[in-house]
């Protein structure tokens, strides 16, 4: 399916769900259709950071009968059509406030339309020149390029990114990316991250750099990554598709896997932190990522303790429920942190 079918039905999805009668049954189904891909939780992402961004343009379907678009003489930022000369007089409260709700299918055209024009805006504005994006604790974003690449910036990153006639550059200064590159034989994409270089033609995959730590999935194609700071020549590694790649001080150790495990290891794409097996430890420096709220371990015990399960990746509180549900964990929380315990 293309992605412009795929943004459309993404649409309808949310303009059914703020269109009132949601039930349970829909929620279901919703999210069973964002399971279905990678694709569908991107578009959905999208559309929900884009109509955030232009809520005001909600006031399109103010007045207007179902089914029907106002001209684009009559459209308003300030909530209403203008009111033709001659017209009647204001309707009713009850009246006014039922048509003042957005109607479903405006608002699904409108963030069509939105898609649109930012797509258009970011092939300007991407089109040349350096531009810097980042997220705060907790938040992601999709950073649609001019050259039909896309990126999903993580919790808590910083990249700049710079397209030119040559060559398409990304500099992750911290935080994660995944990288839906457009293939272009004529120019090569590169992410630089510390000193390590991962470079691609076509393909996908995500950058984690961190403390001078790199770590390199591919869930489709295949990336090359290179020292950049070696004195002489520095070896280059192919990763190729379901592979991770660790990246530090002692060169590049490459864990072959199957694509549904590296795909399984990026599922903060969908919200989700995907635990199996894993130590206590890495579980609780994993969610730190995600909330501002802090998990400490005051018990070292308790950092080998094997936990597994897909949790939210802001849902902290639940996660800690179910630590001290499961384990012998005791849980503290003193203002911005919560102290693990033995119990």
């Amino acid at each position: 399916m293309d992605s412009a079918k795929i943004e459309l039905e993404a649409a309808e999805w949310l303009a059914r769900r703020d269109g009132g009668h949601w039930s349970e049954a829909d929620e279901a189904a919703f999210a069973a259709w964002q399971d279905q891909s990678t694709a569908h939780r991107v578009a959905v992402i999208r559309l929900q950071t884009v109509w955030q961004r232009a809520d005001r343009l909600q006031a399109l379907g103010a007045g207007v009968p179902r089914g029907e678009i106002p001209p684009p003489g009559q459209w308003r930022l300030s909530g209403l059509p203008e009111r033709a000369a001659g017209s009647a007089a204001p309707a009713s409260g009850s009246d006014r406030s039922s048509r003042m709700q957005p109607r479903p299918l405006v608002r699904a055209i409108a963030a069509i339309m939105l898609v649109m024009l930012g797509a258009v805006l970011g092939w300007y504005s991407l089109g040349r020149g350096a531009h810097s994006y980042s997220t705060a604790i907790g938040s992601m974003e999709v950073v649609p390029l001019a050259d039909g690449s896309r990126i999903t910036l993580n919790t808590a990153s910083a990249m700049r990114v710079e397209l030119s006639d040559t060559e398409r550059r990304v500099r992750l200064d911290r935080g994660e990316a995944f990288f839906e590159v457009a293939k272009d034989p004529t120019r090569r994409f590169v992410v630089q991250a510390g000193n390590k270089q991962i470079v691609a033609v076509g393909t996908k995959f995500s950058v984690f750099n961190s403390d001078g730590t790199v770590r390199v999935v591919v869930t489709e194609g295949i990336v090359e990554v290179t020292a950049t700071d070696s004195v002489t020549q520095a070896p280059t590694t192919p990763v190729t598709a379901g592979s991770i790649a660790q990246a530090g001080a002692a060169g590049v150790v490459v864990q072959q896997l199957s694509v549904a495990d590296a795909e399984s290891s990026l599922s903060w794409r969908s919200g989700y932190i995907a635990l199996r097996d894993t130590p206590l430890a890495d579980a609780v420096t994993e969610f730190n990522r995600y909330n501002e709220k802090q998990i400490v371990i005051a018990d070292p015990e308790l950092a080998d303790l094997r936990v597994g399960g897909n949790v939210r990746t802001t849902n902290v509180i639940a996660f800690v429920h179910v630590l001290e549900r499961g384990f012998p964990v005791r849980a503290t929380e003193l203002g911005d942190r919560i102290i693990l315990q033995r119990r």
